[in-house]
């Protein structure tokens, strides 16, 4: 029996166990006897941008709903270490350690918040990089809700202004009403570079600028954290900020495991992949979404982001079975890219091109935003098998439009 090992199962792993199960069905008695099993920590699939968020009671989608019906098997277990030579993998699960073997990889590890070395970050620090740490958020959020008003209680600290940093600070204000939290509170948000949203470019940081002065969200720039305490944050300059939450947004990098491989990466971590998939070097690998790094259009490497993880999970998967039976493997090529970025109360704001040209503000990008994390990233929930198989097609989706 043929086995392909899908590690990871977040918007390149599930797309590509869902892309690499339609190509089974496709090729047809051949291919029935090939076993495709998806390994992850978790028995679900988060849908991560939107960890940010007030609402998160939608945002974890258990497996066997998206998997059974389409015949792929799932494994709860932490992944730590590929062997690519013996075509193995060790994995440990509540039962022990376990080495499972493959035909192909397709590794979806995905990525993973940087947390540097400063004294009291791991302890009394917060994230929303995973749905458990999200959920952890809240519920830190409500036990202060319950407490007596201080001006540690009610001040928020987000470090980096980047993409998530942006959407966590202007989100907050509505966490913490949700949490009871009124009255005079601050949210501050840090980063080392002289201006917020460095990556947007002239266009678009106005526009957030305003965004941020309007929901009453102020800055700290050209600042970097020395170190966090149960009780405040102490910045490179000096200031000591009283805080009991401080929320880390600061970098991305690609899944550890990457860095166990024995070929080149980036400067993310990311392995490189040619438009098929394939890794480069590895005999048998593919690897898709934010552990891999395609040139998408021929000059543009792929971004760690949803927008590229979902079309290069679900060409992967096609692509690792097509590999399998020798069938004609399908390249990947993406000749566009959007930016969505939340603004909280002010709306959101849409950008397109890699020059990141603002095409639509306020209300109208929030309605695009909106559609995007609600509807157009989400799997078919309805157990259907036809309709599943639909959605993995190994096409390009258009960009999203203006909604009004």
């Amino acid at each position: 029996m043929a086995r392909v090992l899908v590690l990871g199962a977040g918007f390149a792993g599930l797309w590509a166990a869902l892309g690499a199960a339609r190509k089974r069905d496709e090729i047809g008695t051949r291919a029935d006897d090939t076993d495709i099993l998806v390994v992850d920590r978790n028995a679900y699939h988060n849908i991560r941008v939107r960890n940010y968020e007030v609402d998160l009671s939608d945002v974890a989608l258990p497996l066997d709903g998206l998997l059974d019906p389409v015949g792929v098997r799932h494994m709860v277990a932490d992944i730590e270490a590929i062997d690519p030579a013996k075509r193995q993998v060790k994995v440990g699960t509540g039962a022990g350690k376990e080495v499972l073997g493959y035909e192909r990889l397709v590794l979806t590890t995905g990525s993973e918040l940087v947390r540097p070395a400063i004294p009291g970050l791991a302890a009394h620090g917060f994230d929303v990089d995973t749905y458990d740490a999200a959920i952890k958020l809240d519920t830190h959020l409500a036990a202060l809700g319950k407490q007596q008003p201080s001006e540690a209680r009610a001040t928020v600290i987000v470090v980096g202004a980047g993409f998530t940093g942006i959407e966590v600070a202007t989100e907050m204000p509505d966490k913490l009403a949700r949490a009871g939290i009124t009255g005079d509170r601050r949210i501050i948000l840090v980063d080392p570079n002289p201006v917020v949203g460095a990556t947007f470019g002239a266009h678009g940081r106005p526009v957030i600028n305003e965004a941020l002065s309007a929901i009453g969200v102020a800055t700290r720039l050209n600042a970097r954290v020395s170190a966090v305490d149960a009780t405040g944050i102490t910045l490179s300059s000096g200031e000591i900020i009283p805080t009991r939450t401080v929320v880390w947004c600061a970098g991305m990098r690609a899944s550890p495991l990457a860095a166990n491989l024995p070929i080149a990466r980036d400067s993310l971590g990311r392995l490189t992949v040619d438009h098929f998939m394939r890794a480069d070097g590895l005999a048998g690998v593919f690897a898709a979404g934010d552990v891999a790094s395609c040139l998408i259009d021929g000059q543009h490497a792929t971004v760690m982001s949803c927008q590229f993880a979902r079309p290069m999970g679900r060409f992967a998967g096609h692509n690792v079975i097509a590999d399998i039976f020798d069938e004609p493997l399908l390249p990947l090529t993406i000749d566009w890219y959007v930016t969505v970025l939340d603004l909280g109360a002010s709306g959101a704001l849409y950008t397109t091109g890699w020059d990141r040209e603002v095409r639509t503000t306020g209300a109208a990008a929030k309605l695009t935003k909106q559609t995007i994390n609600r509807e157009r990233i989400y799997p078919p929930r309805s157990g259907d098998r036809a309709e599943l198989f639909a959605a993995a097609a190994p096409t390009i989706q258009m960009a999203p439009k203006t909604r009004a």
